[in-house]
Protein backbone atom coordinates (compact mmCIF):
# COMPACT_ATOMS: atom_id res chain seq x y z
CA UNK A 1 0.00 0.00 0.00
CA UNK A 2 2.88 2.42 1.39
CA UNK A 3 4.85 1.86 -2.52
CA UNK A 4 1.44 2.67 -4.76
CA UNK A 5 1.04 6.17 -2.82
CA UNK A 6 4.58 6.69 -2.47
CA UNK A 7 4.65 5.99 -6.52
CA UNK A 8 1.78 8.44 -7.19
CA UNK A 9 3.47 11.00 -5.32
CA UNK A 10 7.11 11.04 -7.15
CA UNK A 11 4.42 11.12 -10.00
CA UNK A 12 3.15 14.12 -9.64
CA UNK A 13 6.85 15.82 -9.10
CA UNK A 14 8.60 14.54 -12.52
CA UNK A 15 10.85 17.67 -13.95
CA UNK A 16 11.43 18.40 -9.85
CA UNK A 17 14.99 18.53 -8.79
CA UNK A 18 15.70 15.56 -6.30
CA UNK A 19 17.96 13.59 -4.56
CA UNK A 20 17.54 10.15 -3.97
CA UNK A 21 19.56 8.24 -1.18
CA UNK A 22 20.03 4.70 -1.33
CA UNK A 23 22.21 2.22 0.52
CA UNK A 24 25.53 3.45 -1.41
CA UNK A 25 24.94 6.16 -3.11
CA UNK A 26 23.25 9.78 -3.43
CA UNK A 27 21.86 10.78 -6.79
CA UNK A 28 21.33 14.16 -7.52
CA UNK A 29 19.28 15.46 -10.64
CA UNK A 30 15.92 15.77 -12.16
CA UNK A 31 13.23 13.55 -11.74
CA UNK A 32 12.31 12.29 -15.25
CA UNK A 33 10.33 9.23 -14.88
CA UNK A 34 8.27 7.02 -12.40
CA UNK A 35 6.88 3.42 -13.00
CA UNK A 36 5.85 0.79 -10.24
CA UNK A 37 9.28 -0.67 -10.37
CA UNK A 38 11.68 1.89 -11.14
CA UNK A 39 12.89 5.82 -11.29
CA UNK A 40 14.47 7.82 -13.66
CA UNK A 41 16.95 10.48 -12.40
CA UNK A 42 18.40 12.72 -15.39
CA UNK A 43 21.96 13.69 -14.01
CA UNK A 44 22.73 17.29 -15.17
CA UNK A 45 25.98 18.04 -14.84
CA UNK A 46 27.54 21.11 -15.94
CA UNK A 47 30.45 21.50 -18.66
CA UNK A 48 30.51 20.01 -21.41
CA UNK A 49 29.64 16.27 -21.11
CA UNK A 50 25.95 14.65 -21.53
CA UNK A 51 23.69 13.88 -19.51
CA UNK A 52 23.19 10.38 -17.21
CA UNK A 53 20.01 8.59 -17.10
CA UNK A 54 20.32 6.82 -13.55
CA UNK A 55 17.94 4.24 -13.08
CA UNK A 56 16.97 3.36 -9.44
CA UNK A 57 14.50 0.57 -8.22
CA UNK A 58 11.59 1.69 -6.01
CA UNK A 59 13.19 -0.95 -3.40
CA UNK A 60 16.27 0.40 -3.04
CA UNK A 61 15.43 4.06 -2.00
CA UNK A 62 15.92 5.19 1.15
CA UNK A 63 14.86 8.72 1.49
CA UNK A 64 13.72 11.63 -1.03
CA UNK A 65 13.96 14.81 -1.17
CA UNK A 66 13.10 17.89 -2.89
CA UNK A 67 15.60 20.54 -2.28
CA UNK A 68 14.60 24.38 -2.89
CA UNK A 69 16.25 26.56 -5.59
CA UNK A 70 17.87 29.62 -3.62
Amino acid sequence: MFEARFVAELSTRTGSNVELATDNNLIEGILSTVTADLVLVIDVTSGYGGNVKIYISLDAINFVRFPVAA
